[in-house]
Order: structure tokens, then sequence, then C-alpha cells
């Protein structure tokens, strides 16, 4: 289907929509309906709205329609050596690009490559009255004032079906290692803050505990004689890196063993903090650590909302509750810590402007008021 007749077809649904007042649920391939609060309202699918607009390698820069499987994105750019060095997760395998910028989601490289909105070049969407705007472009200095497409990363489709997003990428490094050190978190989060402030190729990390013994995994990337310099300067165990690459990429989709749930299991909680927090005081077992110490993952009852958020906070930080396993609601605990004031007044501003009906998504980011 070409892009405009499905541009078309989703235009009048949205104004059949407005119309009659229902809500809609804007779903691509459904991997993160889990994430934030139980989705609302009739499926609005953008599979339809699928494939490469432009590529080009020699620019760093992709057009991708938004109901793109995210496999068929990334595998193109593999093609040409490149990749979004934020590693979105996928958490399946049917994953759009539109979900991966509406999720606002990254990957084990986040804390330092960036993430996803630093990356969106431009945008076009459709708003809650039916209307096709377009922001940005394809370059990076191309917004005077309000940068909207980059609003878009993390808006969990409140304002707006994304119909297509330009996206800045990077080319694959030339060399790469991890390196594995035994050591317990309180170290780990020293020996992160010490490497940190070093002229090292850091590009991801990872702390956990298995059978009661804590490791530290240092992914190294970029020049090969700046990551052989640096393993050479760190030590630690090397791993092979094919083994190695599988367990990264375990991690990006949480797939490694840590993650695993049950039925009736502890919810997933994701604190972000700065990374020079100290080890929180949190009971139960021992979390997951990535970005150099700024995304720690717990394992606890929803009951625990109020302590845990509360720890979050005196830290520099936030929690919101992942995932909760086997339901797809979980009572009274909010999702999301509460926004401040000024913010929430800005986002509900927004929300207003772009969607005054109040029909994508409603309930997903923000409680209706």
């Amino acid at each position: 289907m070409s892009l405009d007749t499905a541009l078309h077809q989703l235009v009048e649904r949205i104004k059949s929509a407005a119309a009659d007042a229902k809500p809609l649920c804007i779903r691509g391939g459904g991997t993160k309906d889990f994430y934030g609060e139980a989705p609302q309202g009739d499926v609005l699918s953008t599979t339809d709205l699928a494939g490469i607009t432009s590529y080009e390698p020699s620019e760093l820069v992709v057009t991708v329609r938004a109901g793109t499987p995210l496999a068929e994105l990334e595998a193109a750019l593999a093609g040409k050596g490149q990749c979004l060095p934020f590693e979105p997760p996928r958490f399946g395998s049917g994953g759009t690009v539109g979900g991966m910028v509406a999720a606002g989601l990254s990957g084990p490289a986040r804390a330092s490559v960036g993430a996803v909105r630093d990356y969106v070049l431009g945008a076009t969407i459709v708003n809650g009255r039916g209307d096709v705007l377009t922001f940005g472009g394809q370059v990076m200095k191309n917004v005077a004032g309000y940068d909207v497409s980059r609003v878009l990363a993390g808006s969990l489709g409140t304002l707006g079906v994304i119909a297509e997003v330009s996206l800045k990428v990077l080319p694959v490094a030339p060399a790469e290692a991890t390196l594995e050190f035994a050591c317990g978190q309180a170290d780990a989060l020293r020996l992160l803050n010490e490497w940190g402030g070093r002229p090292l190729p850091l590009n991801a990390s990872c702390w956990f505990e298995y059978a009661g013994a804590g490791a530290l995994y240092l992914r190294l990337r970029g020049a090969v004689a700046a990551v052989e310099a640096a393993c050479a300067h760190l030590g630690g165990e090397r791993k092979d890196n094919a083994r190695a690459a599988a367990d990264w990429q375990a991690l990006r989709d949480q797939q490694l063993p840590w993650f695993a749930t049950t039925e009736g299991a502890d919810a997933l909680w994701r604190l972000s903090v700065p990374q020079t927090a100290p080890v929180l005081a949190l009971d139960g077992a021992a979390p997951l650590i990535e970005w150099h110490g700024g995304q720690r993952w717990y394992k606890a009852r929803p009951g625990q909302a109020a302590r845990i958020r509360e720890i979050a906070r005196a830290a520099g930080g936030h929690a919101t509750l992942f995932r909760w396993p086997g339901e797809s609601t979980q009572g009274s605990v909010p999702r999301f810590d509460a926004l401040s004031a000024p913010v929430e007044r800005i986002q509900r501003a927004l929300m207003r402007e772009f969607d005054p009906h109040g029909l994508f998504n409603r309930g997903r980011l923000l409680a209706p008021l």
C-alpha cells in the first residue's frame, strides 16, 4: 500500500473516531503493550505504514515509515555497516519503528551514545484532528523553537500517530571487546565512576549477581588501537566476542536468566538514578545494573511501591513499575512516578494541543483528568 493511501485511510479513521468520541489504541507490533498503563480504545494499526522511504548511507540518515518492522530497518543498516547506536529493545519479533520512537526505550549503550530522542531528526504525524503534520527534517540543525519531533520519543502515542521518522544512524564500531570483573555491587559502582572519568572507549556495562557472586561486564567499542589499549590497561577477563555479543543482545531484550519471571512473581522495577548514586537500601535480591550505574532493575512486589519510589527520589531519580507478570494491570499502583507540577502542566498542554479530543492511547501515560 502506498504511503498516501495508508495515510488517507488513517486520517479518515481518526476523523471518524473524533466525531464519535471513541478512543483509539495505536499499535504497531504490540511488543510493548505491557509498558505503561493498560491501552484503551479500539486498535488503530500502523502496519500499513511500512517501508524505508529513503536511505543515504553517506549522509548517515534514514527515513522510514512507522509500521516498518524494526528488524527490517536494522538489517538494511547492517548491510551498509551502520546501526542504531542506542540499541532499541525489541521484546519480540514484531516490533516497529514507530513503537520504538513512541516507547523511547534504549538499550545497553544508552549512557555512552545517547537515547532514542537524540537520533530523531524529523517526523510526520497525524494529530487528533486528522491533520498531517511534519516537523524537523533530515539534518541535526533543523529546528528553530520547540523540537516536536524529539518530544514524540517516549510519548507513548499520546501526541499523535507517528507516520514516518527520519533518524540519524552511525557506522558500526571497528573494534569491540567485553571484559568481566568479579566484584560486589559497591565495588562495581566505584569502578564505573572511576573509569567514567578516564579517556576510555566505554560503551556499555552490566552488573548482577549469579549464584551469590557478583560480576561486572564492561563493553568497549571504538578504534582498534583504543580498544586494545583499554583492555591492556583495565585487565579483567576478556570474553569471546561472539558469545559476549549474544549476551548483550539478551540483555537488550531482557532475555537474560536474571529477568526470568513466573506467574505471580515479583514485578520488575526500573530505577533511573544518577550514575554516581551509591548502593540503594532496598530489601530483596540484588539488582541488575546498567548504564554505568544510571539504570537499575529490581524485583519487588507492587506493595513496596512507596518505599521504592521514596528511595529513588532520595537518590535523585525516579522509579517505573516496568512489568507486572501475568497481568496487564496492577490495581492502584501507577506504572510511572508522579511528574512535578510544572512538567505535568506542560505535558498535558501538549496533549491537549495535539489531541484535543483525547483519542490516542487514553490514560497510557497520564491518568485522565
